[in-house]
């Protein structure tokens, strides 16, 4: 591929009249927009593991209250991306929420669509357009694009989530906001949407809402996602295995923006994933084991350890291989990546 022209081949007064009309040659930049054969990646391998991470938001919790936090998070940032860009991949947003016993985070609603994956705790549960969701590991709560959504804590102990985020999406759309309301008035004591669909195929017709984009059920409890890998394990002795949350209504990705889903490794197992465009994100429910990434500068080849309730990204465009370290016990992990997006644009 022949070398194109730099910008300071270009006269210098011809660069200012480009200036002063707002005018910039393609040329000079069209390389790193349009690279060959391979895009940019940005997103670094990295592990952000949870025993170091956790004593700086247990300080954080000392440090601000709630009412000067309304959300007491610690961002995951990617450095690829940039510390200041609030990116773990170009459109997926991680932190790490903190909530003490007696606290309330309190209610409001926002562009971003976001999911909670609970890391450790017990006693509090996230009210959604008033169906309270009970927050248990391993869980996966919903609070979709617009939706009302608060966060109470009536446990002992702290609880920790962690939020996936279509926000550096949104943001960068010109499209993220966030509006303030009152608490609200809870109409059930129950995960009402999880019981209406958490029998598998079994959808009520009572609650079909036609022309519906969001998906109707708000909590995916893990035990209910663990059992269903065990069970498959049973009856395929080799193969990856890994389910996908969807809506249960249509059989759609939860968001159209970011795919969820959940793996297990089977004692002593090497998977080599599929390779994809998308940039992956791994949370580890259960378990420990060592992710490779090969073919990205950040990595060099070299395995990453990880243990329970660490949480790891990956790039895009490269071969990765994740094992279990233990060769009795099975490991679990939950992903998110950039698929519907990747699907919808037509690059997946």
């Amino acid at each position: 591929m022949n070398e194109l022209g730099k910008l300071e081949d270009l006269p210098l007064e011809y660069r200012e009249a480009l200036t002063e009309r707002n005018l910039v040659p393609l040329w000079p930049s069209m390389r790193s927009v349009l690279p060959p054969n391979v895009p940019t990646r940005d997103t670094s391998v990295l592990n952000w593991d949870y025993e170091s991470l956790r004593p700086l938001l247990m300080r954080a919790g000392e440090l601000t209250p709630m009412e000067k936090a309304e959300r007491r998070v610690l961002i995951l940032a990617n450095p690829g991306h940039g510390l200041d860009n609030i990116q773990a991949t170009p459109s997926i947003y991680l932190g790490m929420q903190l909530i003490l016993p007696g606290e309330t985070a309190p209610n409001h609603r926002h562009t971003p669509n976001a999911v909670r994956v609970i890391v450790e705790g017990e006693g509090a549960f996230t009210t959604v357009d008033g169906e309270p969701c009970k927050m248990e590991r391993g869980d996966l709560i919903l609070t979709p694009s617009g939706k009302w959504h608060e966060h109470h804590h009536e446990g002992d102990g702290p609880i920790v989530w962690l939020d996936v985020l279509d926000l550096p999406l949104i943001y960068r759309l010109n499209s993220s906001w966030a509006m303030e309301g009152e608490l609200q008035q809870t109409d059930a004591t129950r995960d009402k949407s999880y019981a209406d669909y958490s029998a598998a195929g079994v959808v009520p017709n009572i609650n079909l809402k036609r022309g519906k984009t969001d998906t109707p059920m708000l909590r995916y409890p893990w035990s209910k996602t663990r059992a269903c890998l065990v069970e498959m394990a049973a009856d395929h002795r080799e193969g990856l295995l890994s389910i996908s949350y969807v809506n249960p209504e249509n059989g759609t990705s939860l968001f159209p923006s970011i795919g969820f889903g959940a793996l297990m490794l089977r004692p002593g197992e090497t998977v080599t994933l599929p390779k994809r465009t998308t940039p992956a994100i791994f949370h580890v429910i259960e378990g420990a084991g060592q992710m490779q990434v090969e073919g990205h500068p950040s990595s060099n080849g070299e395995p990453l350890a990880f243990v329970e309730k660490d949480t790891l990204a990956a790039p895009g465009y490269s071969h990765i291989t994740l094992r279990n370290a233990s060769v009795t016990e099975p490991a679990f992990i939950m992903t998110a990546d950039e698929a519907p997006l990747h699907q919808y644009l037509g690059i997946f």
